[in-house]
């Protein structure tokens, strides 16, 4: 299989193997008036399989879903064909307008224009959650 490199713009790497569709929707790649390949299953060394996203053009890209949807990801910025910089990213400690609170009771239901807040929180077992900034529910993903 033969993708063309791309001369300004980005290439999302070590992305979870199956995660490249959630990614495309969450950042309305579909939107786009350039090329963005998506290249499912690429074998890994460190991964065993990994998905990689080569966007050909210099957009906007919100870090902070990145760093939800898949932690381990790695954005590599590519300016006139080489690699400008590369930026690791890792889970967000809040979220604004990414998550809805699935709580009836919450103030986000019975008030929209409100922005939908979560905090980065760790459970008993560890483990980490995302709760409503304003009522604490926690988001099951």
């Amino acid at each position: 299989m033969n993708i063309d490199s791309i001369y300004n713009g980005y290439v999302l790497d070590h992305i979870k193997a199956g995660r490249s569709m959630d990614i495309y929707k969450y950042l309305k790649l579909d939107e786009l008036d350039c090329s963005v390949a998506i290249i499912k299953n690429v074998k890994s060394n460190k991964q065993g399989k990994k998905d990689i996203i080569k966007i050909d053009a210099l957009i906007d890209l919100d870090l902070t879903v990145l760093g939800y949807i898949d932690p381990g990801i790695t954005v590599n910025v590519i300016q006139d064909g080489k690699l400008l910089e590369k930026k690791p990213l890792e889970l967000p400690k809040q979220l604004v307008n990414v998550l809805q609170c699935k709580n009836p009771r919450c103030i986000t239901t019975s008030e929209p224009q409100l922005d939908s807040i979560f905090l980065l929180s760790r459970k008993a077992s560890g483990k980490r959650a995302y709760r409503c900034a304003y009522c604490e529910t926690e988001h099951k993903r």
